[in-house]
């Protein structure tokens, strides 16, 4: 992968207060504008003739509120760090571009660099509000600070970037609390810091065609009754560090329920059609405390970890002990995987293959969940190791023992037989309820002042999640963990 380069060909620099017009307008008067004529910066692709930059705490670069506007060809920066965790992650506190109250803002052929904590570089808040941005670059190295940015029900359509973030808990494709919709079309995605995956989502994301790497944390990441969408992309995971010790577990793909009040309890779900999944550290996916479908058509899934599994359904950290497991319906589609999967004993799965699918590995080999496999005719299954599962459905020539035993309800599997059973039923609900009233971070161990670094609770991305354990019990009635997620309404006192 080749980074693209910012390269100064003019420096001659006037920087101004300015006031702008009603659709756009600069977020403070510490916001400057250089000369459009006398500065011209560079990259491969992309010239820009002005910059736009902002040095305030809490501040904007580019605001555009209820209005249409667009830019192109400028540099933005900015610098100062927002004093408040939740206004900077829900309501675009300090991000450098941002747009809000039902707005639409096109973005193309444009530069943005923030360093501050919680400086989101493009943030979409709201619903009705709409960001479009397209052959851009995004750098950020503060943390807590993502590329994208989505929350409230927001839109963000991407195409063609190349986002960079180093800092910690900085999701290059992020979404918070409301979450909302988001698309993205082509590029490279890269994350250096600790809790930041290159796709963390309480949204509906899809992302097709594009190039995504992280190299300290989870690749994907999807909290509560969310979605994440994967065609013909290439993701590369190394998670080699622990933000807290919710987990012991290194994982690529992470789908789990903090219960802190910034998804909707429900089921998740990730879908991969074509493209590769490169694990270089633990376990390919890791369900806890949700339930979740995980279907897999004609994707290349690579585990480098010879000790890590390609599916753990399993309790960890979150949510209430006895009842946090994972409930997995896992769909594989014309597919030739490998790995164990292990199930734990408050965990279940439905195994679907189908379309030409053959699965190797072992299945439940500690003998403690539920489990159910279907298995379509041409579809095959080849153990590697003495398996346990609840229920079976398949035809005589549709499981290889391959010198193991496979029990199924207790009973022994004779080899050459056909067997019908009965699926799992997956339920939707989650263990344990935030607490505190909407928009205050949850308690249990957190710690006094803004929220900790870490996007989850754990060893988190993006999302800045409390690390306390949370509490027992199901979300009260009109709970954030009950409404579907939705934010706070947004402060009628709060300035930018």
């Amino acid at each position: 992968m080749v980074r693209k380069k910012v390269l100064l060909i003019l420096a001659i620099v006037t920087a101004a207060a300015m006031s702008v017009s009603v659709t756009a307008c600069l977020a403070s008067n510490k916001a400057s504008v250089s000369s459009e004529t006398e500065v011209q910066t560079q990259t491969e692709d992309i010239t820009t003739s002005e910059e736009i930059s902002n040095t305030e705490d809490g501040g904007h670069a580019i605001e555009v509120s209820g209005d249409e506007a667009s830019y192109s060809n400028i540099k933005v920066t900015k610098t100062g760090d927002s004093s408040s965790g939740d206004e900077a992650d829900f309501y675009g506190d300090n991000a450098a571009v941002f747009a809000t109250d039902g707005a639409t803002l096109t973005l193309e052929d444009i530069v943005v660099n923030t360093n501050g904590k919680h400086a989101n570089a493009v943030f979409s808040y709201g619903s009705g509000t709409t960001v479009n941005i397209s052959n851009s670059v995004i750098t950020t190295s503060g943390n807590c600070s993502g590329g994208l940015m989505t929350t409230g029900g927001g839109t963000m359509n991407a195409a063609n970037l190349d986002i960079h973030t180093t800092g910690n808990s900085s999701a290059a494709i992020r979404s918070d609390r409301g979450g909302g919709t988001v698309n993205v079309d082509g590029g490279t995605y890269v994350t250096d810091g600790k809790g930041s995956p290159v796709i963390y989502s309480t949204a509906d994301i899809t992302v097709s065609n594009a190039t995504l790497e992280s190299t300290t944390s989870e690749g994907v990441v999807v909290e509560g009754k969310n979605s994440v969408t994967l065609n013909n992309v290439s993701l590369t995971a190394d998670n080699n560090a622990h933000n807290s010790n919710k987990s012991d577990n290194y994982k690529a793909v992470m789908i789990y329920q903090s219960m802190s009040g910034d998804a909707s309890v429900g089921l998740a779900t990730f879908t991969m059609t074509g493209g590769s999944i490169t694990n270089k550290n633990g376990d390919v996916f890791f369900v806890n405390n949700t339930s979740a479908t995980i279907t897999l058509e004609n994707a290349e899934i690579i585990n480098q970890d010879t000790d890590g599994v390609f599916l753990r359904a399993a309790a960890a950290g979150w949510g209430t002990e006895g009842s946090n497991g994972g409930k997995v319906n896992l769909i594989l589609k014309d597919q030739d995987q490998t790995g164990d999967i292990v199930v734990d004993k408050v965990s279940a799965l439905n195994l679907y293959l189908s379309e030409g699918t053959t699965y190797t590995g072992a299945i439940n080999a500690a003998n403690e969940g539920e489990v159910y496999v279907e298995i379509e005719k041409g579809s095959k299954w080849v153990l590697t190791g003495d398996s346990y599962i609840t229920g079976l459905t398949c035809e005589a020539d549709a499981v290889d023992l391959n010198g193991h035993k496979l029990y199924v309800g207790g009973t022994e599997y004779t080899a050459g037989t056909s067997s019908t059973g009965t699926a799992i039923t997956i339920t939707t609900e989650s263990s344990g309820k935030p607490d505190g009233m909407p928009g205050e971070p949850p308690s249990g161990g957190m710690p006094d002042g803004e929220k900790p670094s870490g996007d989850f609770p754990g060893d988190p991305p993006s999302g800045d999640k409390p690390q306390g354990d949370p509490p027992s019990g199901d979300p009260p009635s009109g709970s954030p963990g009950s409404n579907g997620g939705e934010p706070p309404a947004k402060p009628s006192e709060k300035t930018t």
